[in-house]
């Protein structure tokens, strides 16, 4: 926080020095030992002591110096914006300056900054202000580079864009898959009630979430640099948010009881993993569809694959071939060999029904059911699991009949990332 009383504390962009007994400054601006400056929130430059000779204050009428009053001073003027941290947080956080002041109080504000209750009110106030004139142009964080009115050196117009779109991931969690409209902002109170997240904080948090969503939900190329270069994030926050578009675009369920053990950097892995291997510009970037729609014609695709299943003679050798590889270096060899089959259809099945809504719906709900769930009853370790994983992947390619064995592995490189990632308490 800047030194009370000294810089403009919201703006910070006039460092006047407060002169006791004096309440009124230049042109009949109030001059509030508080803020330190005539005019919060705007970028024009504000006179801050006023100089030995008096002579703007010989031109209002007023004498100059006053009784009592020592005339060394020098004049100085600035425009620097200064943002206070602590207070962007409180802002950022859905409390209202009452709350906000009463905080800065229990964290020991005034014996830090040697002030009074009534300075850091003020204070206060002329932040909240500043962050709400703001706000405008961080919902196009562009705007806030091009424009002139807050003069903000560039790393910390990068923490306030950085900080207003980060989330909290327990709210996120409770969004994701659901469609960004009118009725899910009206379940909020009850997701704040449940994430202890507030109510203000939760509907911003919200709007941030829909409007990416509308940004980008038609632009061609990678969603996560669709969403860094419009709203300027960080790469791994721009990713976060990607998958969050590619959640609510693909309606998958993740609320049932079963997946509640599914965290939201797990579910975002996995759509970072889908993206990356299943989307069309996994194949050809130059020429991609948005990454938040799966193409339907490598969805289509994968009912090729159901022949590893169907044909006996295949999910034979297949068996075969995996578990002559792993015999002797996976824990539980008894328990792979007695179900192979079991989850091989599994695995091919989840990807075989994509082309049906409702069971994209149930994909996540899927590889838990029938896989991770079937793999932990048998005491089945993470390790044993990449093993398997591993050798079930590449045994295809000296299956003879077997002619699809680029779809396989494209298929097979994003359902081992998700169950690697799944796979814990």
């Amino acid at each position: 926080m800047a030194q009370l009383g000294s810089e403009g504390p919201s703006t910070g962009q006039f460092g006047a020095g407060v002169i006791p007994g004096w309440r009124e400054g230049l042109r009949g601006f109030p001059v509030r030992p508080s803020l330190g400056s005539a005019c919060p929130g705007v970028g024009s430059a504000c006179l801050g002591l006023l100089g030995a000779t008096g002579d703007i204050w010989g031109h209002l009428g007023t004498p100059w110096p006053p009784a009592g009053m020592s005339s060394d001073l020098d004049v100085f003027v600035g425009n620097t914006t200064l943002i206070d941290e602590e207070v962007y947080r409180l802002w950022l956080d859905g409390h209202s300056v009452a709350e906000a002041v009463a905080r800065r109080l229990r964290g020991g504000v005034l014996e830090r900054e040697g002030t009074s209750v009534a300075v850091l009110q003020s204070d206060t106030r002329d932040h909240y202000r500043t962050f709400q004139m703001l706000e405008r142009l961080l919902h196009a964080p562009p705007r806030l580079l091009q424009q002139l009115l807050f003069q903000i050196p560039p790393e910390r117009q990068a923490l306030l864009v950085q900080r207003y779109y980060a989330f909290d991931e327990a709210l996120a969690r409770e969004l994701l898959g659901k469609k960004l409209s009118k009725g899910t902002k009206k379940e909020l109170d009850e997701i704040s009630a449940r994430t202890g997240v507030g109510i203000r904080s939760c509907r911003r948090q919200f709007d941030n979430f829909k409007r990416v969503f509308k940004a980008v939900e038609e632009l061609r190329g990678p969603l996560a640099e669709n969403i860094q270069q419009l709203f300027l994030l960080p790469p791994p926050l721009a990713r976060d948010y990607a998958a969050i578009v590619f959640f609510a675009n693909s309606r998958f369920e993740t609320g049932k009881r079963r997946l509640q053990f599914l965290t939201f950097g797990d579910f975002a892995a996995c759509a970072q993993s889908m993206m990356g291997h299943w989307s069309q510009g996994a194949l050809a970037p130059e020429a991609a569809e948005p990454d938040g729609d799966l193409p339907k014609s490598f969805l289509q695709d994968l009912k090729e694959l159901k022949v590893l299943v169907t044909d006996k003679d295949l999910l034979d050798q297949h068996k075969s071939l995996v578990c002559s590889a792993l015999r002797g270096k996976i824990s539980v060899y008894n328990e792979l060999e007695a179900n192979f089959k079991a989850l091989s259809r599994a695995l091919v099945n989840v990807g075989g029904k994509l082309t049906h809504a409702r069971d994209v719906r149930d994909f996540f709900v899927d590889l838990v059911e029938k896989v991770i769930e079937p793999c932990r009853s048998d005491k089945w370790s993470p390790g044993d699991l990449r093993l398997f994983l591993t050798q079930y992947t590449a045994a295809p390619r000296n299956l003879p009949g077997f002619r699809h064995q680029a779809l396989w592995e494209r298929y097979m490189a994003a359902i081992t990332a998700c169950l690697l990632r799944m796979y814990h308490d």
